[in-house]
């Protein structure tokens, strides 16, 4: 497996595995399979993966007790990133939470989940509005003073706030959504992130899934999946974003990959300082990722791709507008 850095000195494997489906968000509960989960984190330390993506409102909380009993035996040489800044009320989400007491005890539950004395890459999962960032990254980097915590991450954070933690403390990854089909971050933020030196987590990077070509429409997906609510999977979203998917599918074809891997092979091209973290709680899908590694595209199937799956091509917005009010951007 190829090896990238993020920001100056975290090095990692060129695609991770986020984890969070295997606990949430995705599926029905009775489809999820903790031994094949756990058999998939294996597989992907066998491939080479390093890189595995966790936060403690991912179940909440079972997700990070899960990779902890995967690892376990398996930690060194294996890089953990997980994410604090949510409240967390009878087992749901119920508002943001940056305060630096908060951030503490985050960070100490999720140590003890992790069953590990650090953390590799913490992130403020999203930006708490009523913190000042500056309060937020200024605990973050007593937490790597104090050896429980090795780099610092922001998720899903506008310019100007990536630009005033990055002065306090250095940041050494930004996770957002980025992929063929969500492309918000190309004007402003990848090339503040290339000035800064600071690296890009692409979450989502197959598109939920929709770049696959292996997708339902929003209502044949059980309640507690995801996607039943995404605005990209309902009505006339879905045929027009398939219909703009199918050049993903058709270079697939010609290149002899699947189209998951042509998506993220188009990612690793986008820059030496991108890491994907493509979700999955099967080992037949993370074996189809981790081969996009050795996908090759020449210049002009990239700029096929980018105008098959335009930001005017794509239908429908990423996010509900409850969401969206989470994104500081």
């Amino acid at each position: 497996m190829q090896q990238r850095k993020l920001g100056n000195s975290l090095e990692v494997s060129a695609i991770g595995l986020g984890c969070m489906g295997m606990s949430f968000a995705y599926g029905a509960p009775e489809e999820r399979d903790e031994r094949e989960s756990i058999a998939t984190i294996h597989r992907a330390i066998e491939l080479g993966v390093t890189f595995f993506d966790t936060a403690e409102v991912y179940g909440p909380y079972t997700n990070e007790e899960l990779l902890a009993r995967a690892l376990k035996g398996k930690r060194p040489g294996v890089v953990i990133a997980t994410k604090f800044g949510f409240k967390i009320e009878n087992g749901v989400m119920a508002g943001l939470n940056s305060r630096p007491d908060h951030i503490r005890e985050a960070v100490d539950g999720s140590l003890l989940r992790l069953q590990t004395d650090h953390i590799d890459l913490l992130y403020q999962h999203r930006v708490d509005p009523a913190v000042p960032i500056e309060d937020v990254a200024g605990v973050m980097s007593d937490l790597v003073s104090e050896g429980k915590v090795r780099f610092l991450g922001l998720s899903e954070a506008g310019e100007q706030t990536i630009r005033r933690a990055h002065a306090v403390h250095p940041i050494a990854a930004l996770q957002s959504e980025y992929s063929l089909w969500e492309r918000n971050l190309e004007p402003l933020i990848i090339p503040l992130l290339r000035e800064l030196g600071i690296g890009l987590v692409p979450f989502a990077p197959l598109g939920r899934g929709f770049l696959t070509g292996s997708v339902k429409r929003a209502e044949e997906y059980p309640e507690s999946d995801y996607r039943r609510n995404d605005p990209r999977y309902q009505g006339e979203n879905f045929d027009a974003n398939m219909r703009a998917a199918s050049a993903v599918r058709v270079l697939a074809e010609q290149k002899g990959a699947t189209p998951g891997q042509i998506a993220l092979a188009w990612l690793l091209h986008k820059g030496p300082g991108i890491v994907p973290i493509p979700g999955t709680k099967k080992r037949t899908h993370l074996e189809d990722n981790v081969g996009a590694t050795v996908v090759s595209l020449s210049d002009e199937d990239m700029s096929k791709l980018d105008a098959a799956l335009s930001p005017e091509n794509v239908a429908g917005p990423r996010y509900t507008e409850k969401q969206m009010a989470t994104v500081d951007r």
